[in-house]
């Protein structure tokens, strides 16, 4: 028998889908009965939990949404030229390594520029993900966004929430989670992103602001086309008037409601503030702008860079996920990911020469990362049992064969600078042949989010009662940061 909150890996794909948006909304109307959730300071046998000393002030996350695969970026293995008639069996890297500032790490060609920066970052490549039996985009980005597979019965805050919530803002004006590059309406599993890009049961205040185009920022943070500031201004304390005249029902509905407040109130002083400038990246040298104008993505970093300056905590940047698009390659791969290549390689290595020029990097920890790889050949892992979602071949007759088309959870990549972790370091070790599963050092969802919250000061123990249920930033309280990923 199936758990309620169990999908089918039977199920055709749109239907799983679809089971996982019902038992999605299941969980967030259960999330509106909830009063304000309460921080824990001891674990039940009386252990008091106790918060390391902070490495980074700030984070900012790369997001390469849609799986960005390994061997074709950070951990290249065989490579084999297309050829009409080649078997795809002999095919695992469709593009040949290059080496980096680090004379035992190699990555993938069209990554020129952020081989000039592996010397300031850490590179794992042993990052792995649970089999989830139905390998869907929202549900494998769900979990690694909230440490927790879904769905459920509660909706989980973003880990940029909890990072929020516990730490709060590293300026009171700047908003402490921003969320730059994804849409949120108008594209494919618009519901199932909008299940994870939430604060969960912490109320409206540690909610992302999110910018979907980081061209249009500064709009953001302006009053509406038409409106003068004073008359904005005066809508704000017919709001708040409002608000207190409501009756107090309980407190559940008090705790919404406060939350709800104190998010606008966040909103107006950051309208009447010097710093919404940092929103304006036409305010960027032209000479600087350029280095990052690749993109969405790459006027994303230059936003992010300009936030964390003004004191943003939680930052991510995302090369946005649409079903189909840009990293979720079923088809063309190698042809996607030379696009995708030549989008994210400058800006990203401007942002770590960026930070460090201005004395920032070693206190942000900035981060790189996906859902999961691709492989040719393997859908899931070893012993799956997940339905094929690409193409069959078993030799390339068309250039649309030759990439990474299949969803591989066995062994991914993630890159690491600042932030305290070690300068040009390899971590962990995938296969040479396929598999390509981790074979050295694994490390899980779980253990990531425990290193990365390590990093800025958070024990991965940090819990918080909710409806008299503990609930942890990392699952169970079990992640483990693997310390030896920073200096000393």
């Amino acid at each position: 028998m199936m758990h309620p909150f169990e999908v089918d890996p039977s199920a055709p794909r749109s239907h799983a889908r679809r089971d996982f948006l019902k038992q999605l909304s299941i969980a967030a109307t259960a999330t509106l009965g909830l009063s304000s959730p309460r921080l824990v300071h001891a674990l039940s046998d009386g252990t008091q939990i106790l918060h390391p000393k902070a490495k980074a002030d700030a984070v900012i996350v790369l997001w390469m949404g849609g799986g960005m695969g390994a061997p074709d970026t950070f951990d290249p293995k065989h490579y084999e030229p297309f050829e009409v008639g080649k078997p795809v069996a002999q095919v695992i890297s469709t593009f040949p390594s290059i080496p980096t500032a680090v004379d035992n790490i190699r990555i993938s060609e069209g990554l020129e520029n952020v081989a000039k920066v592996m010397d300031r970052a850490t590179l794992i490549r042993s990052h792995v993900q649970p089999d989830l039996g139905s390998i869907l985009h929202s549900r494998h980005q769900y979990h690694w966004h909230t440490g927790y597979v879904p769905p459920q019965t509660v909706a989980c805050p973003h880990i940029g929430a909890w990072v929020a919530k516990v730490l709060g803002p590293n300026n009171p004006v700047i908003p402490p989670f921003i969320n730059i590059g994804q849409r949120l309406e108008g594209v494919g599993e618009q519901e199932e992103l909008k299940a994870f890009t939430t604060a969960g049961f912490f109320g409206s205040e540690y909610a992302p602001m999110n910018l979907p185009f980081p061209e249009e920022a500064a709009l953001s943070v302006r009053p509406p086309k038409g409106m003068e500031l004073a008359r904005f201004q005066n809508r704000h304390r017919f709001y708040r008037k409002l608000a207190d005249s409501h009756p107090q029902r309980d407190s559940m509905s008090d705790f919404h409601r406060d939350s709800m407040i104190r998010s606008m109130e966040g909103a107006y002083r950051l309208l009447e503030s010097k710093e919404r400038e940092a929103f304006d990246i036409t305010l960027e040298p032209k000479e600087s702008y350029e280095k990052y104008d690749t993109g969405r993505f790459g006027r994303g970093c230059l936003l992010a860079r300009r936030l964390v300056e003004a004191g943003a905590r939680y930052v991510e940047v995302t090369t946005e996920y649409v079903p189909f698009l840009h990293w979720d390659t079923h088809a063309d791969g190698h042809t996607t990911l030379r696009r995708m290549k030549s989008e994210i390689d400058r800006p990203i290595a401007q942002l770590i020469l960026d930070l460090e020029s201005r004395g920032l990097l070693d206190r942000t920890l900035v981060v790189l990362a996906s859902e999961f790889s691709r492989d040719m050949i393997m859908e899931g892992q070893p012993g799956s049992n997940a339905a094929d979602q690409a193409e069959k071949v078993d030799k390339m007759t068309e250039m649309k064969h030759y990439g990474l088309h299949r969803h591989f959870t066995a062994g991914s990549s993630v890159v690491m600078w600042g932030g305290g972790v070690k300068k040009g370091f390899l971590y962990g070790k995938t296969a040479p042949e396929r598999p390509c599963i981790a074979v050295e050092n694994p490390i899980g969802v779980t253990d990531l989010h425990a290193t990365l919250l390590t990093a800025l000061g958070v024990s991965p123990k940090t819990v918080f009662d909710v409806e008299r249920r503990p609930f942890y930033v990392t699952e169970d309280g079990k992640g483990q940061a693997r310390m030896e990923l920073f200096g000393s």
